[in-house]
């Protein structure tokens, strides 16, 4: 037993002990003792594939998924652009051109919530002087008459019985005209133009400033669904329009689906516009006018395999490649021919057989190995 203690401890300080303590005076050999080590960490190999001990794979996450041919719908990646609902969305323009003031709640900014019927602000009328001083006039004018035809119908009204009741009625007419007239020139003068929220939604454009003055028709405000927008993709296929059975876009590492709403039936820029509709909380990280890919799904497939679109690199030659384990610390690069599916994934169309374990996480690192 004590001989089997002294072994085992003669073993721990042999291993232990560094290659120096057995090197006479001037037979140090430096680096070897490290090109050694360096045998048994990750390297690329003089065929191109990549030697990862197990170790290194747990640290750097790797992962792999058995690739399984399948039939894929073909899909078509368009360019596209997050547009505003006409539905959930709208625009506040000046109907009179005028002065801004802030309303009761002071100017709204950029992101703010607003809810529908809100006075984001009011738009004081501008006169011209002349012309304001023809209404002070006539607003005097009619205040005058007004006076008159009050006096005249009170005498009317206490000899009531030797008058006909027909002056006194036209003496109360005169002077309800003349009130409601003066109540609208005086309120015209006073008035201001309210700027109210059509839509309940968030301020995605701001264009005013107290004190600022703006034109007749200008855009002070526009407010958008952030969860409820339209994406609007250019085809310049117009058969496409007749084929499509899905889309969606990305958002972040989120994948949005998309509802066709339809084509239309004029071109723009020699292409077809389509539209979609998109819902949920991913697209609050959307922007109306924000440019994308739209990925439209049509009935017909392509036999290929699904995998991450992450795991497809490039190589020196710009090549796509992927990376297959073909060995429990091995992986080698495949070039393959990829189509897109849905932003997330893409469809290996060749290069890659059903069976195989392509690297998903990790993917990049293991291409800078060198």
């Amino acid at each position: 037993m004590k001989s089997k203690i002294l072994i085992a401890a003669l073993f721990v300080a042999v291993t232990g002990t560094s290659s120096d303590a057995f090197s006479g005076e001037g037979h140090n050999h430096g680096d070897e003792g490290a090109a050694v080590a360096n045998m048994n960490g990750p390297s690329r190999q003089p065929d191109g594939s990549v030697f990862l001990p197990k170790p290194a794979q747990r640290q750097i996450a790797v992962r792999t998924i058995v690739a399984k041919t399948d039939a894929l719908p073909r899909t078509y990646a368009l360019a596209g652009r997050v547009v505003m609902d006409p539905n959930s969305g709208g625009k506040v323009q000046a109907l009179v051109e005028g002065r801004i003031e802030a309303g009761p709640g002071g100017l709204p900014v950029l992101g703010q919530s607003v809810k529908k019927g809100d006075v984001l602000a009011y738009v004081v009328p501008s006169a011209d002087p002349i012309e304001r001083s023809n209404q002070l006039a006539q607003l005097a004018e009619l205040k005058a008459a007004m006076s008159l035809a009050a006096k005249r119908l009170a005498r009317l009204r206490d000899l009531s019985d030797t008058v006909p009741r027909k002056e006194i009625e036209a003496a109360e007419s005169e002077l309800a005209s003349l009130t409601a007239r003066v109540k609208a020139v005086g309120g015209g003068l006073g008035s201001r133009d309210a700027l109210v929220s059509p839509v309940s939604g968030a301020i995605a454009l701001s264009n005013a400033v107290a004190g600022q003055v703006v034109d007749a028709r200008e855009l002070v405000f526009e407010i958008v669904d952030p969860r409820r927008m339209l994406v609007e993709a250019m085809a310049y296929d117009t058969d496409l329009a007749s084929d499509i059975s899905g889309a969606s876009i990305t958002a972040g590492n989120s994948r949005v689906p998309l509802e066709f709403i339809g084509a239309a039936r004029r071109l723009r820029e020699q292409a077809l516009p389509l539209s979609f509709v998109a819902t949920g909380e991913a697209l609050e990280r959307l922007a109306v006018g924000q440019p994308l890919e739209v990925y439209v799904q049509t009935r017909s497939t392509v036999t290929g395999i699904r995998v991450p679109a992450a795991s497809v690199l490039k190589n020196p030659a710009n090549q796509a490649i992927v990376w297959v384990k073909t060995a429990p610390e091995r992986f080698e690069p495949r070039t393959v021919t990829v189509a897109p599916l849905d932003g997330l994934t893409v469809a290996v169309t060749s290069g890659l057989a059903a069976g195989e374990r392509v690297a998903t996480g990790a993917a990049t690192l293991i291409n800078q190995i060198r």
